[in-house]
């Protein structure tokens, strides 16, 4: 049946009310009033929002123009856009914000290239061809899936990744001096901890996603899964999200109005794709790049491909800092991303102390937004260079380090985690959460821990 016929049909179905209702006028009421107040909060998380865990104060359209000049654009008029957007938002004057977002929104989108700006001397990856022309995998390593050990390890993996977020959401957006100042040398969780975290969702969107299509899984398939699991996203998924609903498909969802196409989103999410893909760095890259164009472009995607790897030889890896320059190495050595590791990896052999190695990093990145892959993946190496494989050490360094602290902290102790395996992992930090985990992805929304791990197993072994 034409779209033309099932509507004129469905009017034709349509009969009108003998008696209309007499509070006619209190339905249009109260349904705008609902609009009004949802469209109002919206615009007013995009001026200030806070983290739910950690309760940092943040302001994502602003850092949007910030992610613009980070890749070597100039959006005209920005600064004060923003101060009046800042003002309206404090007077509660949600006409005039309105009105100022959009304009802000506009400039965004008309940001002019910088040519003599530094984004411009590295190569921007556009795709898996062009990584792959750059960089030479190693062949796989044999790792044995049938093994109760291989079960164990990545058992081990999740409970690392979960540990890690829920460690680290209750200090994520702020700066290791604050994080000294009011907290002091953090060794245990700041607060109760629960396993509710934004993270892992899109991990077990791809999980389904293997689940269904296997070997053939495409970008586009683990979009539309997005869609119909995920009620929610924020700076990069969230413009993919809303890209995906209107039928821009990857790698165009990824990169189209999307300022935040180089943060965290995807180097978040890469560990279960190491995971899936244990000794085999090569096709965890691949795959990296599948996952991570869906909501994110070149450097964004290059912080996936660097978790996924790392988790992906922490299986057949047992010296932490050997790990970290076996995956430094499938990293284009002209691209950005490179360049910020380099200079991790630099600091890490300059210093002694990983505080001043560390405070290195953060002058270095302090451009960068605390969402940004940058500062985050040079946190990352910081903590596991000098941690050094003990689980505890590498879990307060990587809290130490401040920045987007769950997400660092998950992707890091899942790697670590697999290396060690469970009898690794201090019975302490799993005895307040034990073998459940909470999520809003719809339809997983309480499962165990165990069951996740062998699920895992199960999808590795149909990727074989």
């Amino acid at each position: 049946m034409k779209a033309w016929e099932r509507e004129y049909a469905y009017m034709k179905s349509q009969v009108p009310k003998k008696d209309p209702d007499p509070d006619n006028e209190k339905i249009w009421a109260s349904g705008m009033e609902a609009f009004e107040a949802a469209q109002d909060a919206g615009l007013r998380m995009l001026w200030d929002s806070t983290v739910p865990g950690s309760y940092a104060r943040e302001r994502v359209i602003v850092g949007g123009v910030q992610a613009l000049e980070n890749r070597g654009y100039e959006v005209p008029g920005a600064e004060a856009l923003i101060e009046r957007g800042i003002e309206a938002l404090e007077a509660g004057d949600m006409t005039a914000l309105s009105l100022v977002t959009c304009e802000l929104q506009l400039a965004c989108r008309n940001a002019a290239r910088v040519d003599c700006d530094p984004y411009w001397r590295f190569t921007v990856y556009e795709d898996y061809a062009q990584y792959r022309a750059a960089v030479e995998p190693p062949p796989a390593e044999p790792v044995d899936v049938e093994a109760a050990d291989f079960l164990d390890r990545t058992h081990a993996g999740w409970l690392g990744q979960v540990i890690g977020g829920a460690f680290g959401t209750a200090m994520e957006g702020y700066t290791t001096d604050n994080i000294f100042k009011t907290l002091g040398e953090v060794r245990d969780y700041p607060r109760k901890p629960n396993t509710y975290n934004d993270d892992i969702t899109y991990e077990l969107a791809l999980l389904e996603g293997v689940e269904r299509y296997g070997r053939d899984l495409t970008s586009d398939q683990i979009g539309l899964l997005w869609t119909a699991l995920i009620p929610f996203g924020w700076s990069a998924e969230d413009v993919a999200l809303q890209n995906l609903r209107r039928g821009i498909r990857p790698p165009e969802s990824g990169s189209f109005n999307n300022p935040y196409r180089e943060w965290i989103g995807a180097q978040m999410r890469g560990g279960v794709i190491g995971m899936l893909c244990p000794g085999d760095p090569g096709r965890a890259a691949e795959l990296a790049w599948r996952d991570g164009c869906v909501s994110h472009h070149n450097n964004g995607i290059l912080g996936e491909v660097y978790n996924a790897v790392l988790v992906s030889l922490a299986y057949v890896e047992c010296n932490v800092r050997t790990l970290l320059k076996r995956t430094q190495a499938l990293l284009p050595r002209d691209s950005q991303y490179y360049d910020v590791v380099e200079f991790a990896m630099q600091c890490c052999r300059q210093h002694r102390s990983w505080r001043n190695a560390w405070l290195s990093c953060e002058r270095r990145f302090k451009k960068y937004n605390w969402v940004h892959a940058y500062p985050n993946v040079a946190a990352q190496i910081i903590a596991l260079w000098y941690g050094n494989g003990d689980f505890d050490e590498t879990l307060h360094l990587i809290g130490m380090c401040g920045q987007d602290v769950d997400c660092n902290a998950a992707q890091i102790m899942n790697a670590l985690a697999v290396m060690l395996g469970r009898s690794g992992i201090p019975e302490r930090w799993l005895a307040p959460f034990g073998d459940r985990l909470d999520t809003y992805v719809r339809g997983m929304k309480q499962m165990s821990l165990s069951g996740l791990a062998e699920w895992t197993v199960k999808l590795t072994k149909k990727l074989q």
